[in-house]
């Protein structure tokens, strides 16, 4: 939030513009190249007008305030009203941090509310529902700035109409209403075990969220020993790493991990550990042989493998509620437990 606030300060105090503009916004810097005119020319053209931002969010907070206390009857109407209120500038937050790095962090977010909405309520008044659900509404409001700022980045660059991504956006957030629980009925009908440890499906995302709802109601005294130790001692060695990272040039930077992404791994579990590490390889060999069209294709190719893994997701959920058994199933055995199976085939023969 100091990062934010003081460059939105200095950006205020100096009059100046994220996109090659000089004056009130209307005429293009002449420095600049032919194609950035171009583009500042035709973004700026379309201005979304600052008091339907003002009236829709105003709309939704109202709409928010009175039906989500009927939906989770422990979050409470003022439970909601202030995470609209605060959702503002944390979200600004989100969409300038993700706009330098492409890396949106709404969930660092929610977990704000989850440990401050989740001990607001207390543990006798469902706290832990409680937070779970202001963790919802501030991650919806913040992940959607974000992503408004990144279309508006992409539509800057391809010419694109900055009103009718607003509108495309607008319909797009309608659609989710619809889809998401949609989505949720099927994946709860179709796999009973959801979200319980060593299936198919183990929402570890779900758990870890549970587990700090119930943190942020009960307390540290519910935390393991020394586990709040270890908390500090890896904050304090992550904020060490990034600050010698940021402070060494690009020669030495390169070869110092950057701790957020060594996180995810143990955070999201080794399914996605292992998909990056793979994507990693294939783009080091793929530089290695031809720098060139894997500077230019190489986001392309990941987007359709991540598009390709995330749209299959929908016809094995359909194939799960039909019941329908694969004909070929593959284990992976250590060698001891291999041995073993092996000496009981060689019985049945």
């Amino acid at each position: 939030m100091s990062r934010t606030l003081s460059a939105l300060f200095l950006q205020l105090q100096n009059k100046r513009s994220l996109i090659p503009v000089t004056g009130n916004g209307l005429q293009i810097n002449d420095s600049k190249s032919y194609d950035d005119q171009k583009r500042a020319q035709h973004f700026l053209k379309e201005q979304i007008p600052t008091w339907v931002a003002i009236a829709g969010y105003l709309t939704v907070a109202v709409i928010s305030i009175i039906t989500l206390p009927h939906i989770f009857s422990p979050l409470k109407w003022y439970h909601v009203l202030v995470a609209y209120i605060f959702a503002p500038v944390l979200a600004f937050c989100n969409a300038y941090g993700a706009g330098l790095t492409d890396w949106s962090l709404a969930s660092t977010y929610g977990k704000l509310a989850i440990f401050t909405i989740g001990a607001w309520a207390g543990a006798s008044n469902g706290g832990v529902l409680a937070g779970l659900a202001a963790c919802g509404v501030m991650m919806n409001i913040v992940a959607t700035a974000s992503d408004l700022m990144q279309d508006f980045k992409t539509g800057y660059l391809t010419l694109a109409s900055p009103r009718s991504m607003f509108v495309s956006q607008v319909i797009g957030t309608a659609m989710g209403c619809v889809i998401a629980p949609s989505v949720f009925w099927l994946f709860f009908k179709a796999f009973e075990d959801i979200g319980i440890p060593n299936t198919e499906y183990p929402a570890p995302n779900a758990i870890v969220f549970r587990n700090m709802a119930i943190l942020g109601v009960e307390g540290f005294s519910s935390l393991p020993k020394h586990c709040l130790t270890l908390c500090y001692v890896f904050f304090a060695a992550a904020i060490l790493i990034n600050a010698v990272r940021d402070a060494s040039g690009k020669k030495v930077s390169k070869f110092i991990p950057l701790p957020m992404a060594m996180a995810i791994p143990f955070y999201l579990g080794a399914y996605f550990a292992i998909d990056m590490c793979v994507g990693s390889l294939i783009l080091f060999i793929w530089e290695k042989t031809n720098k060139v069209k894997a500077d230019a294709f190489a986001p392309a190719v990941a987007s359709g493998l991540i598009c390709g893994d995330g749209i299959w997701t929908l016809p094995a959920s359909v194939l799960a509620l039909a019941r329908v058994k694969p004909p070929i199933c593959m284990k992976f055995l250590s060698r001891k437990m291999n041995g073993k199976v092996d000496t009981y085939l060689s019985t049945l023969s």
